[in-house]
């Protein structure tokens, strides 16, 4: 049985040479706003205080993000937002009206 093989130095020095600062705030702000979603929405997940701070801290990155990247992010994050909005109104113990259906949620690559 192979065992996978451990990249060398010379490799890691490449990938490396290869990650840029932007993909990575692209990427972080992405699963903030996909975090958010699922916080919102998936039972027995909820949390509704983790949202909002995953909700805030991608808010906070969005300048961040590049300029081509920023309308479907803040689209995403729009809807995220209207999400948060309806279970904050629902009393407690009650569920809040289904929203209407929508697009997943955009990650970068999708």
């Amino acid at each position: 049985m192979n065992e996978p093989q451990q990249p060398t130095e010379e490799q890691l020095l490449e990938a490396l040479k290869q990650i840029k600062t932007e993909d990575v705030v692209l990427q972080t702000v992405a699963t903030l706003v996909n975090l958010a979603g699922q916080k919102l929405s998936v039972e027995g997940a909820k949390d509704p205080s983790e949202a909002q701070k995953a909700i805030d801290a991608a808010k906070q990155m969005l300048p961040l993000v590049p300029e081509e990247a920023v309308g479907p992010i803040q689209n995403a994050l729009d809807q995220v937002q209207m999400l948060y909005a309806r279970e904050s109104q629902a009393p407690q113990g009650e569920k809040p009206p289904e929203p209407p259906p929508q697009s997943k949620i955009w990650t970068p690559g999708s």
